[in-house]
């Protein structure tokens, strides 16, 4: 099957969603299909010829001199356009669409020229990412309507969790949706650089406090340095490693100071090596991921690939995987909460040895396995249902 997956978001910008992206395209490469990326182009993945799937990317341009994010129009590029309409060995089989913006747009364009089914994977709360720009709730329910009519025009609607796909209800979607859950990569831990690991991020013998994703408020990074200020007043010893990048990394570093954390908090930039990142989430005491913005988080199913359990909020999308002092910890969306769990968990390491081994056995689910079978098994009926009634049409 020749499969397109597009998506504004890829290598080497690591946020989850380009993160799934490449998933899918390795994943389903390996599995004997023909995968095809559409995406920015982005002078940092230097050889798209070294990966088992074909890139097609379409110019753009940086967003900002902060965000590692790059934009293009597609659908205005009349020579990209007819980059994908006279591909050697055909059209496609089937697109893919991993959000609603330009390579969304781009997508439906392409399957409606080639009457070809559309996939849209819903993987962002867009209404929170609009209003935070504009502070204008009626720009925002209007970027929600946009994005609900994006939907409405894909052949089948798929979302990571059961909350992000009320979520795109409530954004006026009318049709249903499936669920499609995110998997990762069950790496084994590579020993051999943990002391690496320790010496450049100078982290201590005290228990770490682990974030892992960009540094924006929106992830709810002030609640844990406020949790992690009241720990200090406690007089509790702890490092704070906050792993990443984003437009709010310089703020949240003058907060931690703010709140008197500084001394004990580390910022690592982004971190690009797989091997470092499983290294820091094994050597993490406990995984901090209270956002309510994300769906379906990778970075809790990696932690707890390591080892490792997550306190995330009680109620959102990532808390649908955490079963409450089983394999993870739920907390109230408030930094008192928060505050009130990491002590409970500090406090009592029976429970936080069950939550671990508990995380990693029940959360982390395989790409490879269940979940990219399921994938493809649903590509495959949408294009026979889209050549069935193709027939219909032409009888």
């Amino acid at each position: 099957m020749k499969i397109a997956e597009f998506s504004n978001s890829f290598i080497p910008v690591y946020d989850g969603v380009g993160r799934v992206v490449k998933a899918y395209c390795e994943t389903l490469s390996a599995m004997g299909q023909q995968v095809f990326a559409i995406a920015p182009k982005d002078p940092g993945f230097a050889d798209p010829l070294a990966v088992p799937y074909t890139v097609l990317a379409y110019p753009a341009m940086a967003v900002s001199q902060k965000l590692p994010y790059k934009v293009g129009f597609p659908i205005m590029s009349i020579r990209y356009k007819r980059l994908l309409m006279n591909l050697s060995d055909g059209p496609f089989d089937i697109c893919h669409a991993h959000d609603p913006g330009p390579a969304g747009q781009l997508a439906y364009w392409y399957a409606m020229k080639n009457n070809v089914p559309l996939v849209g994977s819903f993987h962002s709360k867009y209404y929170d990412d609009v209003y935070k720009i504009t502070r204008s709730r009626m720009i925002a329910d209007f970027g929600a309507k946009v994005v609900a009519n994006f939907y409405n025009k894909c052949d089948e609607v798929w979302a990571v969790s059961h909350n992000s796909a009320e979520t795109l209800k409530e954004y006026g979607y009318k049709g249903t949706v499936q669920i499609m859950p995110n998997g990762t990569d069950l790496r084994t831990l590579d020993t051999s650089i943990l002391p690496k690991i320790v010496t450049k991020f100078s982290l201590v013998n005290d228990p770490i406090l682990l974030f892992v994703g960009q540094m924006n408020w929106k992830k709810n990074i002030r609640k844990i340095l406020e949790a992690c200020a009241q720990l200090r007043k406690d007089g509790r010893r702890f490092q704070l490693v906050l792993a990443g990048r984003g437009p709010n990394e310089n703020d949240i570093r003058a907060t931690a100071e703010k709140l008197g954390i500084g001394s004990c908090t580390v910022m690592t930039g982004h971190i690009l090596n797989p091997a470092e990142l499983d290294g820091l989430y094994y050597l993490a005491t406990l995984f901090l991921f209270p956002s309510i913005y994300d769906n379906a988080p990778m970075v809790l199913r990696e932690a707890a690939n390591m080892g490792t359990a997550g306190v995330v909020v009680k109620g959102s999308s990532a808390a649908e995987v955490v079963i409450d002092r089983e394999n993870g910890m739920l907390c109230e969306d408030t930094s008192n909460s928060l505050y009130m769990t990491i002590k409970q968990v500090l406090d009592d390491p029976v429970l936080l040895k069950k939550i671990s081994i508990n995380a990693k056995n029940s959360i982390p689910k395989s790409w490879k396995g269940e979940i990219m079978e399921q994938v493809l098994e649903r590509y495959q009926y949408l294009v026979a249902r889209k050549l069935e009634h193709n027939s219909q049409s032409k009888g």
